[in-house]
């Protein structure tokens, strides 16, 4: 069929913002039980609410947690390991109050903590003494910062008995299968997980006490990830030693790596429960490590450190659980949406249990990133995923190149995947190219590329972004006079940075991002209250660099429109931060809008504000680069509009 002749940016496509919130979910955490498989999904459609599914041998699945309760916890802010299974009984914590609940098959959801000022997640079961074993945050004392611990919980009384205590932050308790050890991390101010953090072990006595406590692996420079027990009582994490996180063990009182390679099998520990890798049998491993950004399976042969590569079409894996022989994980393609996936490692066999969205949209509408290397400062490489635009309906005139949509993902330790993402195919697909850049600092390329962005926040990230922009426009796959930049978090701080520290992006849009380093580091929570100390420098002795670097105090070189989306409720970037900047503006004339959601936290879960983001910035853009929309969608106020 023939296609018809539009400007970029004014295509008509079907991938609107109603479709993308529409029985979309957030998948979230597995686990396994025999052969049943349980998984988090939170529901846009019911404000956020994240409901813990199981599906069973014969493939149906069922809600387990009823109304009203939402598995989610809030330790570290940002959660994770909300939720655990042990013969049939499931343990979570629930969002309202952060009680921990348990559930018995059939039954209601029965409270097993007191109210308080407690949070609990990442937890296990230890049967042999009736208890479990979890992470708590104490936030009973006001104006102190929360009080982090290993506990242990009798599941007849409820009474709490305190395991390990003094260091910052813990995780990850794991218990060897005789019941007889327990592993744990660690990890202290300033140090982020990714930075530097400590494996411990312990024996666990008759009592339920721990003696002999030893540091396994780690320190202030070694990051640890996922200790796990083998089948056999042995004792694998995670190490990033060599410059990339591979695969170790303890043996006889010894660590020795089991499959050393230039690539990534460990991510940053932003939430808990965090698994890339999972014992299929005592002799077997599946596992997940990335190489250059992309995601690949293997089979780990862990006696002999023998690795094959699993031919599959995902570029992005993770999440990985095992029982009953078979792997279930997370996983995302080029062409097919994040989902929840079983493996069969003895006939290679994959097949997908649960889709984020079961939406079904012509191919011709989809843009395949294309990985791209680019030259960025001090000679260095930068990396990120091109999506031309494409959309099978229509052309753009002759001689016109498209604007560009640079995306910044958060963290900033965080890595963008070369994966199906309709929230990028929204604007590929109306005519609008994006580059999702994999700045220095991201994950995926080894600690080396990850520290880049040590003590540089606000230049690295703004330079690869900046170079990225500038080499696409130089190739002439982009307009240069139309380069936009939109992130969140910390991806809205780079985009403020570029905005007012560079002469480059026309606009950007910046969600919930940070304008003010020093607000941030005085008002913030405690997970990330001295990362600040790592990207940018000591506080508050070097308080002139973080103003040097903190976009509202330089709001006079800004010069270009920004669209702000804040969630009132946040606590990690509070309001604040947004509103300062937003004032900047308008005193300067320059055009801004500012799109404010009530009741929503870091990041937005609701499908009307997921809706509305997406459509004010499109409708901002419209504005400022004055193309005409193919369909009309609800405008956002915009002051100093000419």
């Amino acid at each position: 069929m023939s296609s018809n002749i539009a400007p970029y940016g004014s295509w008509r496509s079907p991938i609107t913002s109603d479709l993308i919130v529409a029985g979309a979910v957030r998948l979230g955490q597995i686990e396994t039980e025999g052969e049943i498989v349980y998984w988090s999904e939170g529901r846009p459609a019911e404000k956020g609410r994240n409901v813990i599914v199981k599906r069973l041998p014969n493939g149906s699945t069922e809600d387990v947690t009823p109304l009203p309760f939402n598995a989610r916890t809030l330790v570290n802010e940002y959660g994770g390991g909300s939720f655990t299974v042990s013969d049939g009984e499931l343990y979570f914590s629930n969002f309202a109050d952060q009680r921990l609940y348990r559930m018995a098959p059939n039954a209601e959801p029965q409270a097993v903590t007191a109210e308080s000022k407690f949070r609990y997640a990442d937890g296990i079961l230890d049967r042999r003494r009736n208890r479990f074993v979890c992470v708590r945050e104490d936030h009973s004392v006001a104006g102190r910062e929360a009080v982090t611990t290993l506990v242990a919980i009798d599941l007849a009384t409820g009474e709490q008995t305190v395991l390990a205590e003094g260091n910052d932050f813990y995780s990850s308790p794991r218990l060897s299968p005789d019941g007889k050890q327990l592993a744990w991390l660690v990890w202290d101010h300033p140090n982020m997980p990714w930075d530097g953090s400590e494996l411990w072990l312990a024996n666990v006595e008759a009592d339920g006490s721990l003696s002999n406590q030893t540091l396994v692996a780690g320190g202030v420079s070694e990051s640890v990830f996922q200790p796990e027990w083998s089948p056999a009582g042995e004792l694998y994490f995670v190490s990033d030693r060599s410059g990339w996180w591979n695969l170790y063990r303890q043996r006889s009182g010894k660590v020795e790596a089991v499959c050393p390679m230039e690539a990534e099998f460990g991510m940053p520990q932003w939430v808990f429960g965090m698994s890339m890798y999972a014992f299929v049998s005592p002799t077997q491993i599946v596992c997940a490590y990335i190489q250059n950004g992309f995601s690949k399976l293997a089979l780990l042969e862990p006696e002999t450190g023998a690795i094959r590569t699993i031919e599959s079409p995902y570029t992005q894996i993770e999440d990985i659980r095992a029982s009953a022989g078979k792997a279930v994980f997370f996983a995302a393609a080029p062409t097919q949406g994040s989902a929840i996936v079983r493996f069969d490692p003895a006939t290679r066999q994959f097949e997908t249990l649960r889709r984020s969205s079961d939406l079904t949209i012509d191919p011709g509408y989809f843009s395949i990133a294309q990985a791209v290397e680019y030259p960025t400062a001090s000679g260095l490489t930068a990396h990120g995923f091109f999506y031309p635009p494409q959309n099978r309906d229509y052309v753009a005139p002759v001689n016109e190149r498209p604007p560009l949509l640079v995306m910044i993902h958060g963290g900033p330790t965080s890595a963008a995947f070369a994966t199906l993402k309709l929230g990028i195919q929204f604007w590929t697909s109306r005519g609008i190219a994006v580059l999702d850049v994999n700045y220095g600092g991201s994950t995926g390329y080894g600690r080396a590329y990850r520290e880049r962005l040590k003590s540089n926040w606000g230049v690295v990230d703004v330079d690869d972004c900046v170079n990225g922009a500038r080499f696409l426009a130089e190739q002439g796959l982009v307009d240069g006079n139309r380069l936009a930049i939109t992130g969140g978090s910390a991806g809205g701080y780079t985009v403020l940075c570029a905005l007012a520290f560079r002469d480059v992006f026309k606009a950007g849009a910046s969600h919930y991002g940070v304008s003010d380093l020093a607000a941030l580091e005085v008002d913030t929570h405690k997970f990330e209250s001295r990362y600040t100390h790592s990207l940018v420098a000591p506080y508050p002795e070097r308080a002139d660099l973080y103003r040097e670097r903190s976009p509202i105090h330089h709001t006079d070189k800004l010069n270009a429109p920004v669209i702000f989306f804040q969630g009132l409720e946040d606590k990690i970037v509070p309001p604040n931060q947004s509103e300062m900047m937003v004032e900047a503006l308008r005193q300067k004339k320059l055009p801004v809008a500012y799109v404010t959601f009530e009741g929503e936290q870091h990041g937005f879960r609701q499908a009307a504000n997921i809706k509305r983001a997406l459509d004010g910035e499109l409708y901002f853009y419209s504005r400022i680069f004055g193309f005409e929309l193919a369909d009309a969608v609800e405008p956002v106020p915009i002051e100093n509009l000419p």
